[in-house]
């Protein structure tokens, strides 16, 4: 399994155009096979802080996400929009669930 947790900070003026892209490319997750991987986004208390915590089964699963077209329009996007210090990338290890995250 491959847990990967990205944070980052945008201008407040971005922060509406961001949660479009957020809600685009979430539509177009809906459209794969979620028994592969989770992708929840959370936005902190300071309005303008996002962070992404994102679960799957293997390295094919994760690529066939990141390679989303909306995904990458996002990303673009919200990296040329000047983010107040740069995205933070934390790779998770899982050290237990009250549910299993993916069926057998």
């Amino acid at each position: 399994m491959i847990i990967v947790n990205v944070t980052y900070t945008v201008k407040s003026e971005f922060v509406s155009k961001n949660q479009e892209n957020i809600d685009s490319f979430l539509k177009d997750f809906r459209k794969l096979s979620s028994d592969k991987f989770r992708y929840i986004v959370y936005l902190r208390d300071d309005g303008k802080t996002f962070m992404h915590l994102s679960m799957y089964q293997d390295e094919e699963t994760q690529q066939q996400v990141l390679d989303v077209a909306s995904f990458i329009s996002f990303q673009k996007q919200r990296d040329e929009s000047g983010l107040e210090g740069p995205h933070k990338i934390e790779m998770m290890e899982l050290v237990g669930s009250s549910f299993d995250i993916f069926t057998p």
